[in-house]
């Protein structure tokens, strides 16, 4: 991982405590009002319609959140992709692409794998996305993955991701946490989604929902987990996660949330030996592939070397060192709520069905 992006999150998290970290809090709390009023007037030109906001010919279902790093976006557009499918809707994703270089990012390609029968448009003009996706794939229903703070594209179904495990980034936005904006924006959420519940005890999980229901006082709150389905490798063999209880792990990962992969592997019984971190969204070159065999061979010739499905799909590779390389391949699982979310999106489409969305139009 880039000494920049540890340090950062060292910072902000305040587990270093020296003078030159508390100056650094300082500076960056400094660097945090400017942007917070530059999003809060951005907020603002929305909300009270001086700047308007395209509707698709489709139903969109937001999927977002409030901080950047992994909140379980992806695994939470691929349940509700599949949900959508499974009721016969044509759908179709549409997302930024952040951190892809001359290519699909790490999250398309995920879902490519996982749902090869939904198209995944990506670009900067999620407006023309849509527009391409209603009439050249005639899609039915559009998910707009990382999409809370896109107000250009109109939503019907805004469903707002909280990480239970670090729910509001360390109390500040941007770059003095991990806020993308005042916490205050929740109220523009119509579900709340609370992720990764399991890894809190009871009584932060009450807090936690309370504060979220003061914030977003007409959303229901909904909770999940991320359960761990199997081993894969990136030839497709797969091997039962029962192989890791009492297994010597090293584990590496460029996801927004390396501590909650690696409580994962913990909960599942591994003896986790060695751990590396690397960027979110980290693109892996010929260099890193390199690196990570040193750091394979200092490990003893037992270990499991297990990595995110996510970063699999960009290494493409089925071993490193000669170690067989397994990815953890995890789904979310909504365990308060389910049938909430399902009447939602059930609503929308019948609702669609009696033409509610005519044409592209502004709002």
């Amino acid at each position: 991982m880039p000494a920049w992006s540890e340090w950062h999150l060292n910072i902000i998290s305040k587990a270093r405590s020296d003078l030159r970290a508390r100056l650094w809090r300082g500076l960056l709390s400094l660097a945090a009002l400017p942007y917070a009023g530059v999003v809060s007037i951005r907020n603002g030109l929305f909300d009270h319609g001086w700047r308007r906001s395209q509707r698709a010919a489709c139903p969109v279902v937001s999927v977002g959140n409030l901080t950047v790093g992994g909140t379980g976006k992806t695994p939470a557009v691929e349940m509700i992709a599949r949900h959508l499918r499974t009721a016969g809707h044509r759908v179709a994703i549409l997302s930024r692409g952040y951190g892809a270089t001359g290519g699909r990012n790490d999250e398309a390609l995920l879902l490519e794998e996982n749902l090869p029968d939904v198209p995944h448009l990506q670009g900067p003009d999620r407006v023309e996305l849509a527009r391409i996706a209603a009439e050249e794939l005639e899609a039915e229903v559009l998910l707009l993955d990382d999409g809370f703070q896109h107000r250009r594209l109109c939503r019907d179904l805004d469903i707002v991701l909280i990480d239970a495990t670090c729910p509001w980034g360390y109390g500040w936005v941007l770059p003095r946490g991990l806020l993308r904006e005042p916490r205050r924006g929740l109220r523009r959420a119509d579900v709340v989604l609370l992720t990764r519940c399991d890894q809190i005890d009871e009584a932060q999980l009450a807090e936690l929902r309370a504060e979220a229901a003061r914030l977003a006082p007409h959303a229901p709150i909904l909770e999940s987990r991320h359960v761990s389905e199997v081993l894969r490798d990136v030839d497709g063999r797969e091997l039962a996660v029962e192989h890791l209880r009492g297994a010597p792990v090293a584990a590496f990962c460029g996801i927004g949330r390396p501590d909650s992969f690696f409580r994962q592997l913990a909960a599942l019984g591994a003896r986790l030996t060695a751990t590396r971190i690397f960027p979110d969204h980290h693109a892996y070159g010929r260099d890193d592939v390199t690196s990570l065999e040193g750091w394979v061979r200092q490990q003893p010739g037992d270990v499991l070397l297990i990595t995110t499905h996510k970063d699999l799909v960009k290494l493409r590779c089925a071993e490193l060192a000669e170690r067989p390389l397994w990815a953890l391949r995890v789904r979310l699982d909504v365990t308060v709520g389910r049938l909430q979310l399902e009447r939602r999106l059930s609503s929308l489409m019948t609702e669609d069905a009696h033409g509610s969305h005519p044409s592209l139009s502004a709002v």
